[in-house]
């Protein structure tokens, strides 16, 4: 999608004009006025269209109702405009040009929400969706813009990841993508590299696969940074459960495993261009979670990066273990901070739903400055509490603690077993994104499939 930027969009020809109206507000628009329909009020989400039967340059003008002005905010355009742009691809739109009368900076919103709303992932469709080409802004700065398409991008590649079959997202074409990100370094490590680090409980989920398992160590690393951030992403590329295996219907969307490692690329991928001073860490223990011969067992003993052992309780409790060794190698490289992101737990989705994603960590005021973050650029996190109740109900009698505790409580025991890896003098936040990584049907902005959640909030932390 290209955008141009414009003196005046009201001149532009185009296919529509999507023009904004506030909730019951006399409008100086002449465009309002004149082809505005009487019980068009400015409500939130509110839409007309009209052709103009070329008496002005659009074909069409879309109203977009915005609410009330006191309540605008750039969530609130976000939504409204990738309501707008769903509209005009009904339309068969090419070309878009905007006309937002505010204050509010909202060229960011606007580029993000035309983003959003535009994605369809039709690759391998011989009949490919309709998407809009052109998009047309006036009274925005370029470098805002560029910092918005470069955002867009990187959530695109993390949606389209996610969405990937599991037999071309490989642990294997993960590394070969983090390999090719221009502005990061990237190291790759393969089984033997991965045994002599000791990383036993992540390798105890991988020997199950005929796919090899990568270890993949991005690093973007400025003169002086100002703070080092290590950002770690669930790698399942496919999870059957392991012998422990899953329902069949449950296993049809287990491409999405690896949506966290997905975001941790787009992520990546923007701090190649965004160049901030802050030097980050992107980490992903790339594998899948296979039935063989050769599977991990339930009652297997594995013994973590760190020394501790891990019974085996649920072989289908496999994306924790692989974080354990990659949280005890991040908190090794001296940064101040670990993030990871994971479609960790079905508890988490039962308890928030798509709404939310679940936040823990080990510092409050970090944790607070992560859910306002999201909160910013419109994702929303729920934090869950993490209480010793939660670790005491994995004891082990066999080893230091075992992969789950009881059916109840999922997300939080599963962020107790996490903190286990974490190095106290390391800020920590643990991301259980299994609720709003993949969409089951169409939600506010979102297409069905993924949903590359995440990359807006770890972006926004990162260069803040």
């Amino acid at each position: 999608m290209e955008i141009k930027i414009v003196e005046n969009t009201k001149e532009v020809v185009c296919d529509v004009l999507v023009v904004g109206k506030f909730i019951d507000k006399q409008t100086s628009n002449a465009l309002l006025n004149r082809f505005a329909p009487e019980n068009f009020t400015g409500k939130k989400g509110e839409t007309f269209s009209i052709h103009t039967q070329k008496e002005y340059p659009s074909t069409y003008i879309l109203g977009i109702g915005l609410g009330e002005e006191q309540n605008l905010d750039n969530n609130v355009i976000r939504e409204n405009i990738a309501k707008a742009v769903k509209k005009c691809i009904e339309l068969k739109a090419k070309t878009i040009a905007f006309d937002i009368e505010t204050d509010l900076a909202c060229g960011i919103s606007i580029v993000i929400g035309t983003s959003l709303a535009n994605y369809h992932f039709d690759k391998y469709k011989t009949k490919k969706e309709h998407r809009i080409a052109e998009i047309y802004l006036s009274n925005v700065l370029p470098e805002s813009i560029e910092y918005a398409k470069t955002v867009a991008d990187a959530v695109k590649l993390a949606r389209n990841l996610a969405n990937e079959p599991a037999q071309f997202a490989t642990p294997a074409k993960l590394a070969e993508i983090a390999q090719g990100l221009d502005g990061i370094n990237t190291v790759v490590y393969d089984e033997a590299k991965i045994r002599e680090l000791g990383m036993g409980a992540y390798l105890a989920v991988a020997q199950g696969s005929v796919q090899p398992p990568k270890f993949i160590h991005m690093k973007y690393i400025p003169e002086n940074p100002k703070k080092r951030i290590a950002i770690i992403g669930k790698g399942l590329c496919f999870d059957s459960g392991g012998l422990d295996i899953k329902p069949a219907s449950s296993m049809l969307t287990m491409r999405d495993d690896m949506s966290g490692a997905a975001c941790v690329l787009g992520v990546m991928k923007a701090l190649g261009k965004l160049r901030p001073n802050i030097e980050v860490h992107g980490i992903i223990a790339a594998c899948e979670n296979m039935p063989s011969g050769s599977s991990y067992k339930p009652g297997d003993i594995v013994t973590a990066k760190n020394g501790k052992t891990i019974e085996v309780d649920n072989t289908d409790a496999e994306g924790r273990l692989t974080l354990a060794d990659a949280l005890c190698y991040a908190c090794e490289l001296g940064v101040d901070e670990v993030i990871d992101i994971a479609t960790l737990t079905g508890a988490c989705m039962v308890a928030l739903g798509n709404a939310a994603s679940g936040i823990m960590g080990n510092d409050e005021d970090f944790v607070k400055n992560i859910i306002q973050t999201g909160a910013y650029v419109g994702e929303k996190y729920w934090e869950m509490p993490m209480w010793q109740e939660y670790r005491d109900n994995m004891d082990s009698d066999i080893a230091d603690m075992k992969n789950t505790g009881t059916r109840y409580g999922g997300a939080s025991a599963a962020g107790m077993f996490l903190k286990e890896f974490v190095t106290e003098n390391v800020k920590w936040a643990h991301l259980d994104v299994a609720g709003t990584a993949f969409l089951d049907k169409p939600f506010k902005e979102f297409s069905k499939g993924a949903t590359g959640v995440g990359v807006r909030t770890l972006l926004s932390h990162i260069i803040a």
